[in-house]
C-alpha cells in the first residue's frame, strides 16, 4: 500500500494549519503523496495561517473567489480538480482533508472507481464522510501524538495520560464490534489472527483507530478489554511474533 502514489487535497477552509506536518506523516503510512494541494479563497484574513506552512511542506495552494456569500467555492474547485485527476490516471488514492460532508458524494464516487480514499479531519465531521472513506484519521489523535512526544513515561503515568487525551471512550459498542469481528473471521477453533481483525474492523467501521481509545496499537486496546484470550506464537524470525485472539 504504501507504493501508491496519493493526490493530497486540502480545505483550507475546514481544518486546522497548526498540525499540518503530522498529518503529512499520517498520510505517508499509505502511500506516496506525489500531489498536494490546497483551496481557499487567499484573499480572506481566516485563512492567513496557511501561508506560512505551505512552502515548507510543498503544498500548492489554489485560489478560488468566494462569488457568493455564504457559499464555498473552493469545495468546487477541489471536487473538479479531484476528477480531472481521477481521470488522468496519475494517481492510485486520494486523501481528502477535510471536516465537511460536502465531499461525502466525491468520496463515494472515488472507490467506485477502484481507488483509496483516505479521510482526515476532526471528530466534529459528519458520519456520512467519514463512511465514505476507505480509512478515515482524527486530527485530534494526530494532536495528542504531537503533545506526548518520544518521552517514556512509567505505566501509571501512561495509563492516566490515555484516559485524558483519547478521542473516544471504550464501550460496549467498540468491545461487540470486536468480539462479533472475530466470530467472524475465526478458524474452526474460534481463533482469529490479529493483523487480519485490525484491518476487517476498519472494513466496517472507517474510522476505527486505537489511538482513539489512547492506545498505539490494536493489541494494547485489546489487552486492556479483558474479555479475550490471547495466544502469542513466537516466528523464530527477528523477534517476529504472531498474536491470536479468541472470545472467551
Amino acid at each position: 500500500m504504501k507504493d501508491k502514489k496519493l493526490a493530497v487535497l486540502i480545505d483550507a477552509d475546514n481544518v486546522p494549519y497548526a498540525y499540518i506536518k503530522e498529518m503529512l506523516d499520517e498520510i505517508a503510512k499509505y502511500g506516496n503523496p506525489t500531489i498536494r494541494r490546497i483551496y481557499a479563497d487567499w484573499t480572506k484574513p481566516t485563512v492567513s495561517g496557511w501561508k506560512n506552512v505551505l512552502l515548507e511542506n510543498a503544498i500548492t495552494p489554489i485560489q478560488q473567489y468566494s462569488y457568493t456569500t455564504g457559499k464555498n467555492s473552493s469545495d468546487s474547485a477541489l471536487i473538479i480538480d479531484a476528477m480531472d485527476l481521477l481521470y488522468s490516471k496519475k494517481v492510485d488514492g486520494f486523501c481528502i482533508v477535510s471536516s465537511d460532508s460536502d465531499f461525502t458524494r466525491l468520496a463515494t464516487r472515488l472507490r467506485e472507481a477502484a481507488m483509496l480514499v483516505i479521510g482526515i479531519g476532526e471528530k466534529k465531521t459528519p458520519r456520512p464522510f467519514i463512511t465514505a472513506c476507505d480509512k478515515f484519521v482524527y486530527i485530534e489523535i494526530l494532536k495528542k501524538e504531537q503533545k506526548s512526544g518520544s518521552v517514556e513515561k512509567s505505566n501509571k503515568q501512561s495509563k492516566s495520560k490515555t484516559a485524558s487525551s483519547s478521542v473516544s471512550k471504550i464501550d460496549k459498542e467498540l468491545v461487540n464490534l470486536i468480539k462479533d469481528s472475530i466470530d467472524e473471521i475465526s478458524d474452526e477453533s474460534g481463533w482469529a489472527f490479529l493483523g487480519t481483525l485490525g484491518n476487517f474492523i476498519i472494513k466496517k467501521k472507517t474510522d476505527f483507530d486505537s489511538r482513539n481509545y489512547g492506545f498505539p496499537k490494536l493489541y494494547p486496546l485489546i489487552k486492556s478489554i479483558g474479555e479475550f484470550q490471547i495466544e502469542v506464537k513466537e516466528t523464530g524470525e527477528n523477534n517476529i511474533r504472531h498474536i491470536y485472539l479468541k472470545n472467551k
